[in-house]
């Protein structure tokens, strides 16, 4: 019984460890800009379709919620955060739905297995990164009026690096489930 209650008292430790580090890692990824096409991008879309295949729903979610309530409390973990404000006025601006969306994504990539070729595990990817965009063009739309060209201004120049991510994460997902055994 004492084995038992040790073995899920390390569980746990090591779920929060993840949790943290996975949330410090999330917030690094929204700081590097990587040159590309049409704009710039970060890797902030790779990190959460990674914490889902990487280590579950469960910890991907917790990760990525983590992350929101520190950059809700005013932390500059968001991508142009402390330029562009800090804290709920950051939350509630035009990137909030795509905030918001990393919690269907982790949730969705997640549901990659293992047996899954990599179409299939490709598909799923793409399904996953989709919800960040429903979710965001969603708000943008609703923030900025459902006249202007939301999919244009929200959707549209992200494309190439968000197929470039996935296809990446497609390629190197079988390597990745080898982390859920660390949770």
């Amino acid at each position: 019984m004492e084995l038992i209650k040790q073995n899920t008292q390390t569980k746990i430790i090591k779920s929060l460890i993840v949790i943290f580090l996975g949330s410090i890692i999330l917030a690094i990824s929204a700081k590097i800009k990587i040159p590309f096409y049409p704009i710039p991008m970060t890797m902030q879309t790779f990190v959460v379709l990674f914490l889902g295949i990487s280590f579950g729903y469960k910890i991907a979610f917790f990760t990525v919620g983590l992350y929101l309530i520190e950059g809700i409390l005013g932390l500059p973990v968001f991508s142009n955060s402390p330029e562009r404000g800090v804290g709920l006025v950051y939350f509630t601006g035009p990137t909030m739905g795509y905030l918001i969306g990393f919690l269907s994504a982790c949730f969705l990539a997640s549901l990659v297995k293992l047996k899954d070729n990599y179409f299939i595990i490709f598909i799923k990817l793409v399904l996953a990164v989709s919800t960040i965009y429903i979710f965001g063009i969603l708000w943008l739309g609703t923030l900025i009026g459902w006249d202007k060209p939301i999919v244009q201004l929200g959707v549209t120049p992200f494309l190439l690096a968000e197929l470039f991510k996935v296809g990446l994460l497609t390629v190197i997902s079988k390597y990745v489930f080898k982390l859920r055994r660390f949770t």
